[in-house]
């Protein structure tokens, strides 16, 4: 159970990747995710049930998760609507879009070819099929995050985060770089949902419903736990993040509590993680008054 906690965390820290492009680095939360999540892997499923190869079918969903990412950053920076109100439209929009695609709520994988069939041949025990491709992607994603970041147009979108202002005045088309991290981002979150998808042998329309606040809590875990990071470490926090969170779900259900309310854990998981900073920075406070007095 502690290698399927290992593997779900590893494929759940590609969604905390994507998004961190836009939370931390645009200083955005977009709701596009909870849209864009299911969607790849509503279309890779389907891809895979008319006979497309699992790799190709990944493909596709990835695609459609940055068509949505466009949707998103078109409808923000073109269309002037705040982000958070067109991350909404689109994902509300894209519940549609994958009743069109799948023609059902939810599609199965049964007697399907997925990407874990590829590491059968090994003989690998229980679940570390799941490991293996987790480790391969979030290396993957997480260099070509790095080698983007580190090139004029990866420096141009990390300006546009830090000020937007300076960025404008520096020459940088800042719409054009919220576009690109709204279309990288959902693409890689697209990933994810495809991934986790052919891991759990189906897809369904409802699958993204709070999977923004699985994503922040890998997030804020990885931060809460590490504090001041490199850009290298951040990315390897999130993904540790992620792995401690899957633990504590595995924890919980273990311990007896009612996998139906896993939501409200999730929320509370979160929020404690966003007031130890704060609860920290008070008991210092309170601690330094009281040095002062004695």
């Amino acid at each position: 159970m502690i290698v399927s906690a290992i593997g779900q965390g590893l494929l759940w820290g590609i969604l905390g990747l994507g998004i961190f492009m836009t939370y931390r680095i645009l200083n955005f939360p977009d709701m596009t995710t909870e849209g864009s999540f299911p969607l790849g892997g509503a279309v890779c499923v389907t891809a895979i049930t008319h006979g497309v190869s699992p790799v190709l079918a990944t493909c596709l969903g990835v695609l459609a998760g940055m068509c949505a990412g466009c949707v998103t950053g078109l409808l923000y920076t073109k269309g002037k609507i705040p982000v958070i109100l067109a991350g909404i439209l689109v994902m509300s929009a894209l519940n549609s879009v994958m009743l069109f695609v799948m023609q059902s709520p939810n599609l199965s994988l049964l007697n399907q070819p997925k990407i874990q069939d590829f590491f059968t041949r090994l003989h690998l025990p229980n679940y570390y099929d799941t490991v293996i491709i987790g480790l391969i992607m979030v290396v993957l994603i997480g260099s070509v995050l790095l080698y983007l970041f580190h090139t004029n147009l990866g420096q141009a979108y990390i300006a546009t985060g830090d000020n937007e202002e300076m960025a404008k005045s520096m020459g940088i088309n800042t719409d054009r770089m919220k576009i690109l991290g709204l279309i990288v981002s959902n693409g890689v979150i697209a990933l994810s949902g495809a991934l986790i998808a052919q891991n759990d042998g189906y897809a369904d329309v409802s699958k993204g419903i709070g999977v923004i606040v699985i994503g922040l809590a890998s997030i804020i875990i990885g931060e809460v736990l590490y504090g001041e990071l490199t850009l290298v470490e951040r990315l390897i926090a999130i993904v540790i993040g992620s792995i401690i969170y899957q633990l504590l779900i595995l924890f919980v259900i273990k311990a007896g509590f009612d996998t139906t309310y896993l939501k409200i854990f999730s929320a509370i998981v979160l929020t404690i993680c966003l007031l130890i900073p704060q609860l920290k920075q008070a008991l210092h406070l309170r601690t330094g008054f009281e040095t002062e007095d004695e």
